[in-house]
Order: structure tokens, then C-alpha cells, then sequence
């Protein structure tokens, strides 16, 4: 039983549905500290332990979500139905997340972990079971990563699009005047093109692949075949070391320029008669996510011609080499840290439509081996699994400074401007050479992926035909 090809349209309707994740959780990373600290009004330190708290919470809560997702049944199917019902949901949490009530501070702090942890449960409700539907859209290797890619280039798409919205949109409502009001109505408007985003992808999508057989899993049936899924085991290792690289570099970049760079973007990259505001760190970071893009595109054409497991390990392998070089370059390199600054990004880019492709082909073979389909369970609990990357990573971040002895806005020492360099060369690049290592053993080669489909495929053909 061939699956039907998946369209333009729906690829597109697929990525749009990251894309309003992306524009949220860009704004989290980007804005809500600053948010909470200069406009909501508690310290930065208490807002630091609530995104902790909530962070492991959340975590945690994904595969509760998956569980819940892969027992339901209804007419639109398994995981398009929580598109359609939590976009509104989304919106309205997102909304009050950055809304302002006239509250002490103690009663501030109380409202700021209801709200976000309110926002994190609401977001994992509907990012979950979107990320689960690429295991069912198709059950062709192929499609799955050019679905992938989709997805990853509309998920950059949306975080430029929130980033490029939300000054304009403060300036537009008056922020200087009224920066509470501003915040409010600007995330009004980003959460309307949000549920827009959400709805599009419910309608433009469509479920294809049914499990072989129709049973009630048992949880722990569910929990137990996952645990003895070594190719899973081998991806979340390969995941999590891959995204402590990226979130060591992200996290190091502003102290890089700030203190070790120290120097303006006109006077570096020679705009010395060109008025402009952009920060080296600014440019930095919108070369990287511009090249992230390139990276996603390239991911399916060279994943399709030498395999995932062979594009995986040559682009790690080329961001190890690419890291290391970084260390070289100093104070007026800095055409050349921009340059490998794109190198590096479009190597990043790579990987996380092979990651989720992977883990789709996890699925399958899950099912292929134990007749029992956790399509939902999978994904959610990869989804943890690069939330807890993120957050050692993070958390691996404040510790280096620390160790290195960072001082905030003073002149750093030898010692810390050193331990900086480190963070954006030799140490992420211990995070690729790990990736590289997991991948290596990762048995399911395409040639593999396809004999089960096939088999899946005839088994749901011969159940079709019972």
C-alpha cells in the first residue's frame, strides 16, 4: 500500500505550524528576561530560578503529552486535532505571559510562574503533537527529511520574523511612553499571526500512516520498548551533544563581543561612513540563523545522496574542525569570524532535519520490532531530550564563566577573556566530537529503514485486506 506523495502545499502548511512555535519560543529566549526585569518589574535572579523550575517541569511534561496524543482518536486523526484546538489556547496564555498586573512584587513573581508554566504546558500541548505528525504525513524516508527541512527552514523563518516585528511594533505602540501597553499589543498581534500559522497547518496537513494494527497500548508496554530502543538511545545521545554545541556558542557569543572583541561594527567591518545601529553581536547572530536556513535546505539533497548517518557525521565533523579554527582568529579577525561564524551555523543547520527524519524512522522501526506504534511517546520524549540539552548547555555556560572568573561590566581578565575564546571553539566543539561518536553506532542505514517500511507497508495491506 503506497503512501500518497505529500504536496508543496502541505509541506508548506507543515512548516508553518514550527513557524509559530519558532516566533514564541525566540521571544522567550530573546525577551522575556528583559521583560520581566525592566518592564514586569522582578530581579533577574528570581526570574533565573522560575525559568529553571519550569524548564525541568516542562521537560518532563512532554512525554505525558506524547502518551496522551497517541491515545487519541478522532475524525482528523491522532495529532492534527491538537492544532486545532490549542492554537486559541496558545494565544491567549502567550498574551497574559507578557501582560502586566498591578500587583506587589511577591504577588508578580507568583503570576509570572503561573503564566509561564502555563505558557511552557500549553506549548508543549500543541509543539508535541506537531512534531509527531511527520512520523505519520508519510512513510517514505525521503519525504520525511524534505519535511524536516520544511520545518526547520519556515522554524528560522519565524524567529526573523518576531525578531524583525517586535521593535516596530513597541515603537508603533508607543513604548517609550507606555512600554507595558506596548509589550501587551505587540504580542497581540504575534500571537493573531500565530494561531493564523497554527490553523493553516491543521487544514493544509494530513495523516496518512495507520498503525499496523488497532490496540490499546499499555504504558509501561510504551515505556519498556522505548528504553530497549538502542537506535533512540543512540540519536538522544547524539541530539543532546549536538544542541550543548550549539547552546555553549549561542550563550558565549555577546560575552565574546562585548569583551574580548570590544569594539564597534563600524570601526571592525569598516562601515565607517554608514550610520548604524547593528551591535557585531547583532550580526553575529542574524549570519548565524540566516545560515542555518542554508543549512536546512542542504540537509535532504545530501542526506538523499550519500545517507543521514554519512551527511550527520560529515558536517559534525567539518563544525569540530571549523571550531578549533575559530580559536585562531583575534581582535581584528573579524571578517573571518563572521565568515566561519556562516560555515559553522550552516553545518548546525544540518542537523536537526536529520534528527527529527531519524526519529521518525525510530518510530517505524519500533513498531516494525515490538507491533506497537508510540509515534507520540517518540517524539516527546526526544523533544525532552533537546530541552535538557538546552538547558545543560545553558547551564554549562554560567558555570565556565564562573570558573573562568567573569566579572559583569568591568574589564576581564587574561584568564576570563581566554575562557571565553574557549567557549566559542575547543569547547563546543567536545559537544560535536560526541555527536560524532553516538552516530557512529546508529544501525538503522536507509537501505534498513526501507526493508521495514516495506514490511510495514504489506502489513497494513494484508490487515486492510482481512
Amino acid at each position: 500500500m503506497k503512501q500518497d506523495r505529500v504536496s508543496f502545499k502541505e509541506k508548506v502548511g507543515y512548516g508553518l505550524g514550527d513557524a509559530a512555535s519558532s516566533m514564541f519560543w525566540k521571544m522567550f529566549s530573546m525577551y522575556l528576561l528583559i521583560f520581566y526585569t525592566d518592564i514586569f518589574g522582578i530581579s533577574a535572579a528570581a526570574a533565573g530560578t522560575m525559568f529553571l523550575v519550569t524548564r525541568i517541569w516542562d521537560s518532563c511534561f512532554d512525554p505525558v503529552v506524547g502518551v496522551l496524543a497517541d491515545r487519541t482518536s478522532s475524525r482528523f486523526g491522532k495529532f492534527r486535532p491538537y492544532l486545532l484546538w490549542v492554537a486559541v489556547p496558545f494565544g491567549v496564555i502567550a498574551i497574559f505571559t507578557f501582560y502586566t498586573p498591578s500587583f506587589s512584587s511577591g504577588g508578580k513573581l507568583i503570576y509570572a510562574y503561573i503564566t509561564y508554566s502555563l505558557m511552557m504546558m500549553i506549548y508543549s500541548l500543541i509543539n508535541v503533537p506537531y512534531a509527531s505528525l511527520l512520523g505519520v504525513m508519510s512513510d517514505k524516508s525521503s519525504e520525511r527529511t524534505a519535511l524536516s527541512s520544511y520545518r526547520m527552514v519556515f522554524a528560522f523563518a519565524g524567529s526573523l520574523l518576531a525578531l524583525g516585528l517586535i521593535e516596530p511594533l513597541l515603537s508603533f505602540f508607543n513604548g517609550e511612553q507606555d512600554s507595558q501597553g506596548a509589550w501587551l499589543y505587540s504580542v497581540i498581534v504575534l500571537a493573531a499571526i500565530a494561531v493564523l500559522f497554527f490553523y493553516l497547518c491543521f487544514s493544509w496537513t494530513k495523516e496518512r500512516v495507520k498503525p499496523v494494527k488497532d490496540v490499546n497500548n499499555n504504558l509501561k508496554e510504551d515505556i519498556g520498548d522505548l528504553l530497549k530502543n538502542r537506535p533512540w538511545w543512540i540519536l538522544l545521545g547524539a541530539g543532546i551533544s549536538a544542541l550543548i554545541f550549539n547552546s555553549i556558542r549561542d550563550g558565549g557569543a555577546a560575552f565574546y563581543f562585548k569583551y574580548y572583541i570590544s569594539q564597534s561594527s563600524r570601526d571592525m567591518l569598516g562601515w565607517t561612513g554608514l550610520d548604524t545601529s547593528f551591535s557585531l553581536t547583532t550580526v553575529y547572530l542574524v549570519l548565524g540563523q540566516a545560515a542555518n536556513i542554508v543549512g536546512v535546505i542542504m540537509a535532504a539533497p545530501l542526506s538523499n545522496r550519500i545517507g543521514k548517518k554519512k551527511t550527520f557525521v560529515t558536517v559534525m565533523v567539518l563544525a569540530t574542525l571549523l571550531s578549533i579554527g575559530f580559536y585562531f582568529f583575534d581582535k581584528s579577525h573579524v571578517m573571518w569570524i563572521m565568515i566561519f561564524q556562516v560555515l559553522i551555523s550552516i553545518c548546525a543547520g544540518c542537523i536537526f532535519p536529520l534528527l527529527w527524519s531519524m526519529y521518525a524512522d525510530i518510530a517505524d522501526y519500533s513498531e516494525w520490532k515490538t507491533g506497537r506504534r508510540a509515534t507520540g511517546l517518540i517524539f516527546s520524549s526526544s523533544s525532552m531530550s533537546q530541552k535538557f540539552g538546552w538547558t545543560i548547555g545553558g547551564a554549562a555556560t554560567g558555570w565556565l564563566l564562573g570558573y573562568y572568573g567573569f566579572q559583569a561590566n568591568v574589564a576581564q581578565s587574561d584568564f576570563a577573556k581566554e575562557g571565553i575564546r574557549l567557549m566559542l571553539s575547543f569547547l563546543p566543539a567536545i559537544g560535536t566530537v560526541l555527536s560524532v561518536l553516538f552516530i557512529a553506532f546508529y544501525p538503522l542505514s536507509e537501505k534498513k529503514v526501507d526493508g521495514i517500511i516495506e514490511q510495514l507497508r504489506q502489513m497494513r495491506s494484508d490487515r486492510g485486506n482481512s
